[in-house]
């Protein structure tokens, strides 16, 4: 945060493309949301019970300029006084991001801005400095999405440390997949919290746990398809609120073992699935043993640009620059 950048306001121009939201917003010194639209395509998909990334891919590129010039005239400001473009670069369906991620680039060339590469991950963990204006690391974040469950010792803004992670199904991918066997459709999280409600979790599914702060999700996933099976009258109310508490449970375990392991007194949680009211709900006791607890904002749990803008400010004062060479990558690591 050296030289010039410290004398004027920095404005990054965020673009996300991963999956299916297309979204770009106008993000002020990294905190302050200026715009943040958001067009999704959970409608399209509904259809058929998840993400069909051809068809993602081509309603991006329908969307992307007209949600980039709406997000511009929202945060009334002008290209000229963007400081750097901050795509997505990865993990996530390649095509999608391709869409982002090229019109980026085009736009960087054309404006003659930096371009600056960023971690949807990295994103997923800066949506709690939108938030709490106060967070700064060090502290443990537990990332729980559809595609990612970890728990990252986040050092600084930009230095990363991820301490476990899932050997098998994301949180997320298990949710839908239950959700789909019980009948509820997608998107799965949502429909699991929301009939979890009406329920009991009154059924015990077998949890898994390692020596070390890895995720299984899998064995609880199979076990509620296999109940679900066997017991077809089952309260489907139920069957999500046992499945749900199973899997809060690993959570919790984890975390508890990641603050005994860094003595950090800090979390937070990113990632779609933080949006989960029971999951929610859970790690707020820690508060109770003097554990500080940070949640974004539901809006800012799911995908969004707000996040990768403010990812993309923290690196680009921290010298990142990236060429017109830069690629997607769908696997991308922390």
């Amino acid at each position: 945060m050296k030289g010039k950048y410290m004398k004027k306001d920095i404005i990054t121009l965020g673009i996300e493309s991963s999956c299916d939201e297309t979204s770009v917003a106008v993000v002020r010194n990294g905190r302050e949301i200026l715009s943040n639209i958001i067009d999704t395509q959970i409608p399209i998909h509904e259809k058929y019970g998840g993400v069909v990334p051809e068809i993602a891919s081509r309603n991006h590129i329908e969307a992307i300029s007209r949600v980039t010039k709406k997000a511009i005239e929202e945060a009334k400001i002008t290209f000229d006084d963007i400081d750097a473009i901050t795509p997505t670069y990865g993990p996530g369906l390649v095509g999608a991001l391709l869409v982002g991620l090229s019109y980026a680039k085009a736009l960087s060339l054309a404006i003659n801005k930096p371009l600056v590469g960023v971690n949807h991950i990295e994103g997923h963990i800066a949506s709690n400095y939108i938030t709490y204006k106060e967070l700064k690391p060090p502290f443990l974040c537990i990332m729980m999405s559809g595609g990612n469950t970890q728990i990252v010792y986040v050092k600084g803004y930009t230095e990363f440390e991820v301490l476990g992670k899932t050997r098998d199904d994301a949180i997320g991918e298990a949710f839908d997949k239950v959700a789909r066997v019980v009948g509820l459709g997608y998107p799965g999280g949502p429909k699991v919290d929301k009939m979890a409600k009406e329920g009991q979790a009154n059924i015990e599914f077998p949890q898994t746990h390692f020596d070390n702060l890895d995720f299984s999700f899998s064995g609880i996933k199979t076990a509620v398809i296999n109940y679900n099976h066997k017991n077809p009258q089952t309260n489907k109310a139920d069957l999500c609120a046992s499945f749900q508490k199973a899997v809060t449970q690993v959570l919790i375990e984890n975390t508890k073992k990641a603050i005994e392991k860094t003595k950090i007194n800090t979390i937070a949680l990113a990632g779609g699935v933080s949006a989960n009211s029971y999951i929610r709900e859970q790690f707020l006791n820690f508060e109770k043993e003097g554990i500080k607890v940070y949640m974004p904002d539901l809006k800012l749990c799911t995908d969004n640009a707000a996040m990768i803008a403010c990812a993309g400010y923290y690196n680009f004062i921290n010298g990142k620059r990236d060429s017109l060479n830069l690629n997607a990558i769908s696997n991308l690591k922390l």
